[in-house]
């Protein structure tokens, strides 16, 4: 499920800053607005009359907005549920199936086949389920909604420039409740940015044409800021007297740097680039030195949890051992973790929402108090620190 996009590149002009985003209201209200816009970028009364003709609230939508509550699982649980021995045969046998298709994306973009693998794997199940969201529906409910409005509105219209080209149908496109669409669930704004006709039809297909949406992936990922021929994750172990406040991905040593200080690759040789420690689930838990790469996938999915494990299973597509689960502390989830939200942000620190999940805002803040505290400052929430605090 894709959570951010890239759409600067959109050529006609729908974005507003975050803070002015129109949201709420009245949903009739809220379309006619949409339409006043659409007409002043330049579309035809009749095709914006058409394109919203049908638009309607989709409450499923928000319900599924509001019911993210997996990403709230830890990173083995989260991990071992998303990647079965079967998601790792089909992977395997798909990469096969598509390695001429495959070969040409490591040649124009750069993006090893792994990668695209475990994207198709996690967001479709390689193209088995792709979702039955109305997407505009989906687009303009998440738009009128205020949770999100600005990264939702520009799609709108970047769907109604899909419509002016023949590519989207407002009552027949479906997708992800997010608005996504296709085998690798790309957003309007990332297809008129970075879809590719793989096959050579004519046109692009993202739903029904796998070698459009792998070299649409691709070029995305190459758009994003990927580094050819680069790795992206690699698993490492770690000496019992590390400094765990060198851990997490806001702190960047060379990988020689990490090597004097004792972390070790557990297949392989660490690559000679700048790269940062990461611990799931803390000190005693699976360990991985993230690479330049690693910071692109924030760019598909902004959650921690979600990356790490794509990341992981990419690797995994490519020949890598399974981790070492190691043996961590218990954690904090649900309640547990919001109370410890609220408590970190009672003393200043920015969480974010207050939602049970441990994302990036929420490590750092642990990782602050331990240290404040004089416990391991690993970023991984247990009940000892609460209790601390």
């Amino acid at each position: 499920m894709r959570l951010v996009t890239s759409i600067a590149a959109l050529v006609f002009s729908a974005g507003v800053a975050a803070a002015n985003t129109p949201c709420g209201g009245s949903f009739n209200g809220f379309v006619n607005d949409l339409k006043k816009e659409a007409r002043a970028m330049g579309y035809s009364r009749g095709m914006v009359n058409d394109f919203f003709a049908s638009v309607a609230k989709d409450q499923k939508t928000l319900d599924a907005d509001r019911a993210q509550g997996v990403f709230q699982k830890p990173f083995l649980e989260f991990s071992q549920r998303l990647i079965s021995s079967n998601r790792l045969n089909t992977g395997k046998s798909k990469g096969q199936e598509y390695a001429r298709v495959f070969d040409r994306i490591e040649r124009d973009y750069g993006v090893s086949r792994g990668v695209l693998l475990a994207f198709w794997a996690f967001e479709t199940d390689f193209g088995g389920y792709q979702g039955n969201f109305n997407t505009l529906n989906s687009l303009v409910t998440l738009s009128h909604d205020c949770r999100r409005p600005e990264l939702f509105r520009p799609q709108v219209f970047a769907a109604l420039e899909l419509y002016a080209q023949g590519d989207f149908s407002p009552t027949k496109t479906t997708g992800a409740w997010a608005g996504e669409i296709g085998m690798v669930q790309m957003l309007p704004g990332d297809i008129i940015e970075n879809g590719v006709d793989g096959d050579g039809d004519g046109r692009v297909s993202l739903k029904t044409s796998a070698v459009d949406a792998l070299m649409s992936g691709g070029k995305m990922l190459d758009h994003l800021g990927w580094r050819s021929g680069e790795p992206w994750l690699q698993e490492v172990t770690v000496p019992a007297d590390m400094d765990w406040s060198l851990s997490g991905v806001d702190t960047t040593l060379d990988a020689r740097d990490w090597a004097r200080m004792g972390v070790k690759p557990r297949e392989g040789q660490l690559a000679n680039l700048p790269a940062s420690l990461i611990l799931p689930q803390g000190r005693k838990g699976p360990a991985f030195i993230a690479y330049p790469n690693f910071k692109v996938y924030f760019e598909w999915n902004q959650s921690f949890i979600y990356v790490t494990t794509a990341a992981y299973f990419a690797t995994r597509l490519e020949g890598a051992a399974p981790y070492n689960q190691g043996n961590p502390e218990p954690g904090l989830q649900g309640a547990e973790m919001k109370q410890l939200q609220r408590k970190l942000q009672a003393r200043g620190h920015d969480v974010g929402k207050i939602d049970g999940i441990l994302g990036a805002g929420t490590r750092a803040a642990v990782q602050a108090e331990q240290q404040r505290l004089g416990l391991p400052a690993d970023a991984w929430p247990t009940a000892a620190l609460l209790s601390r605090l």
